[in-house]
């Protein structure tokens, strides 16, 4: 049986991210091999070509990630985490990505992508991991919250934006946001 083949009857001949049905095919999930079907998953046409140019994401269309985080197979949850990652500007996709779960390896799997390129780094050149502590080191006005995150508040415990370097979340007055590298310091 062909790796296509399997996927679709894993899947029960539906995208695995949207549920569509028209024009199924499998799609990688870096950095695995590709070689059998857990390293794959099965997408429609829409979300092939958004995956392919994750630049111009239809938030819209994303939503049903609602559902697919909670597939029980580990490259749709993978899946399903990168794109809440890209989709962080947006309150609902931060708010799943907070409640999506996965075990260490699959986490680590979903982190791997890009990871070995991308370096955070404060305002002052220092290298930033998950779990630092920074200090804001000017007033940031909070876009879509009634708030403005004032210089000296400190953010604990910090996730990185895996895809992009300039990019860090954390919690600001029980707020989950993204914090421009820029704006702070490493304490």
């Amino acid at each position: 049986m062909s790796i296509t083949q399997s996927l679709l009857d894993r899947s029960g001949s539906k995208c695995e991210l949207c549920s569509g049905k028209e024009q199924l095919s499998a799609h990688n999930v870096a950095p695995r091999s590709g070689d059998n079907d857990s390293d794959n998953i099965v997408v429609c046409q829409t979300c092939n070509e958004q995956l392919e140019n994750t630049d111009n994401l239809d938030e819209n269309h994303w939503r049903c990630l609602n559902d697919s985080m909670w597939n029980p197979e580990p490259a749709v949850q993978v899946m399903a985490f990168r794109l809440l990652g890209l989709l962080a500007h947006t309150n609902w996709a931060t708010d799943l990505k907070n409640q999506i779960y996965m075990d260490e390896a699959t986490t680590e799997w979903a982190e791997a992508v890009g990871s070995e390129s991308i370096v955070h780094k404060d305002a002052n050149g220092h290298i930033l991991k998950a779990g630092d502590n920074v200090v804001l080191i000017q007033d940031l006005k909070v876009k879509g919250a009634n708030f403005t995150a004032k210089r000296g508040t400190a953010v604990r415990r910090i996730s990185l934006v895996h895809d992009n370097p300039n990019h860090i979340e954390g919690r600001v007055e029980d707020q989950h946001i993204v914090i421009l590298t820029q704006y702070v310091k490493k304490t």
